[in-house]
């Protein structure tokens, strides 16, 4: 795997990862003394194992923690980008949607299976995730025991553990017919998008439908036995803005006194196809809200661009795409520029790909950096089990956002899941 930073530098910022966990280990009750000891051998993003004793009066809760996901080996790109193209929420393709995805995904299989074994033969995304998952329910467990024991889980759209995984183990583990408990399904994209978060509780409402709450006769139960709620964006938690700026702020203090004032930062998305956002979409609006936040904790000191990535095939995207602004930047003699992955709460192919290897990799200017991505940060982690408590405390299904379909939406599914959701407040 090739590093853009030098292997001191590298080191020094996980020192200063490992220090932070570890301080915040020592001032908490919810580490365990194992993971005390996980510090101190330095391996503090090994995943221990989850161990939850105390039942609360509204107990168990399941969190699900909903993504995108990502190959953890080059043997899975191809599955991954078959569903991936497959799904007609992401990149709408038409009534040839089931011809021309699999046909896309078969000629990007090479290419994209060399991307991933240049940053090391995977996508550690399903690693971060099932950390930053158990750390939270951990912290949830100290901070709300009337809803404990809170047990993560991790139900990827299109990479394993796949949603249908998830949910029949969520059953197996005692949350179905019979049994009853609570589940949160809790996106892990801060900024909603039909194209993201919907189309993940799209997958969620049509395995709900497969499997759980069956009857003798075969049937699906249209109740269910387990009280669903969603968590279905987050773009201006002051512990998610909190992070971001930090991670900033110590990216601004590796430049020269003399230059900092005068660094860009540049807050990269996932662009969408124009399509999805002249439909009403709400992730344009959202992201911007974050990037907002963001410099408002900055005081807004610095220049700054709200930039977008990732565009697939010939038709128009959002945009300025990052790669064509970093390229005119340079073109103009501003060099020291900050890229800030705003829109992703964990690496994968986009940062450590997209951004190191391409973007800043290809421009070569010792000036042009990333911000490391929010990972096993300790700030990220508690606003996660912040706004999870927010949630069961407030007796909610969703948000009020969540019910109002986009302007020219006429997705009857859409629908369908919106009210399934919305409904559950009578279970509540």
């Amino acid at each position: 795997m090739a590093l853009r930073t030098p292997l001191t530098q590298l080191s020094k910022r996980a020192s200063t990862a490992q220090i932070a966990i570890c301080t915040l280990a020592s001032k908490s009750s919810f580490w365990k003394p194992h993971s005390r000891e996980l510090c101190r051998r330095g391996k503090a993003d090994v995943v221990p194992p989850v161990t939850q004793d105390a039942k609360g009066s509204k107990g168990p809760t399941a969190i699900v923690f909903m993504n995108m996901g990502g190959p953890s080996t080059t043997d899975e790109v191809g599955s991954f980008l078959s569903r991936l193209f497959a799904d007609g929420d992401l990149i709408p393709l038409g009534r040839l949607q089931n011809y021309i995805g699999p046909l896309i995904a078969r000629r990007r299989t090479p290419k994209i299976q060399k991307q991933y074994a240049d940053i090391g033969g995977g996508s550690p995304i399903r690693k971060w995730s099932e950390y930053q998952s158990s750390e939270m329910c951990r912290i949830l467990d100290q901070i709300s025991p009337e809803t404990a024991p809170h047990k993560p889980y991790v139900a990827f759209r299109y990479a394993d553990p796949l949603t249908e995984e998830m949910y029949t183990k969520l059953i197996q583990d005692g949350f179905g017919a019979g049994n009853g408990g609570r589940a949160v399904a809790f996106t892990q994209y801060p900024q909603y998008s039909c194209s993201t978060t919907g189309s993940s509780l799209n997958e969620l409402w049509k395995w709900r439908n497969r499997l759980e709450g069956k009857r003798a006769s075969g049937e699906v139960d249209p109740e269910g036995a387990i009280k669903w709620s969603v968590i279905d964006r987050w773009p201006v938690h002051p512990g998610l803005v909190e992070a971001f700026a930090r991670n900033i702020e110590d990216t601004l203090a590796t430049y020269p006194e003399e230059r900092r004032d005068n660094v860009v930062l540049l807050f990269s998305a996932h662009s969408l196809p124009m399509s999805v956002v002249n439909r009403g979409d709400p992730y344009p609006a959202e992201v911007g809200a974050t990037v907002h936040a963001v410099m408002h904790r900055l005081g807004m000191k610095h220049p700054y661009r709200l930039v977008w990535q990732s565009q697939v095939g010939p038709q128009p995207w959002l945009g300025a795409q990052t790669s064509d602004t970093v390229e005119e930047y340079v073109k103009k003699g501003q060099t020291d520029i900050i890229l800030i992955p705003i829109a992703f709460t964990s690496d994968h192919i986009e940062t450590l790909y997209e951004l190191d290897k391409e973007i800043i990799g290809e421009a070569g200017q010792e000036g042009i950096k990333r911000v490391e991505s929010l990972n096993g940060n300790p700030i990220f982690i508690k606003a996660l089990a912040d706004i999870a408590k927010d949630h069961l405390d407030s007796g909610s299904p969703c948000s009020p956002q969540m019910v109002l379909r986009c302007p020219s939406c006429n997705s009857e599914r859409c629908l369908e899941q919106k009210r399934f959701f919305a409904g559950q407040a009578k279970k509540l």
